[in-house]
């Protein structure tokens, strides 16, 4: 049974590195729940307070990761119709078998949704795309960062319980 939650656990963790690229899969709760299948190895010691501590980091992560984009988009003089389409191109890069669609559209979905609040403008909604595009570069780098750094964590205290056993 310990094998098995092993496995689950590093599956969860790999699961949830690779959701922290493609928007579709919830990378860090996958990747915190890989982190908490090693309370339940019997013979493996968890601390309650590094669960705790992950466990907030994710939800705070997770929050921020739908707000940074929304942030650069303000920040680079976009309005809501750039945000609602950088996150509709989110989810369109997704399903389209262009290879880093998911990159694409979410630019070609603020730099459409300003150029439908303001079509006439179009330095304002290259700049609002733009914006829109480095704050999800940013999310995506903070939620592959975390991701990495619970995957080390799970390696650490497998490694460091089982070479009690040894």
């Amino acid at each position: 049974m310990e094998y098995i939650l092993l496995i689950l656990g590093i599956c969860l963790l790999i699961g949830g590195i690779i959701g922290s690229i493609l928007p579709a899969l919830p990378g860090l709760p996958l990747s915190w729940l890989g982190l908490l299948c090693l309370f339940f190895v019997p013979g493996i010691e968890t601390n309650y307070w590094l669960l705790g501590i992950t466990l907030v980091l994710t939800i705070v992560l997770s929050i921020l990761d739908y707000l940074i984009p929304a942030k650069g988009t303000k920040m680079f003089g976009g309005s809501n119709y750039g945000i609602w389409g950088t996150n509709i191109g989110l989810v369109v890069g997704i399903f389209l078998p262009i290879p880093f669609a998911f990159l694409i559209c979410p630019f070609l979905g603020a730099f459409i949704g300003e150029l439908i609040y303001n079509s006439q403008d179009k330095k304002r909604a290259l700049n609002a795309a733009f914006g829109s595009f480095l704050g999800f570069l940013a999310g995506t780098f903070m939620k592959v960062f975390y991701g990495f750094i619970l995957l080390g964590i799970f390696i650490w205290i497998v490694i460091d319980n089982y070479t009690i056993w040894i």
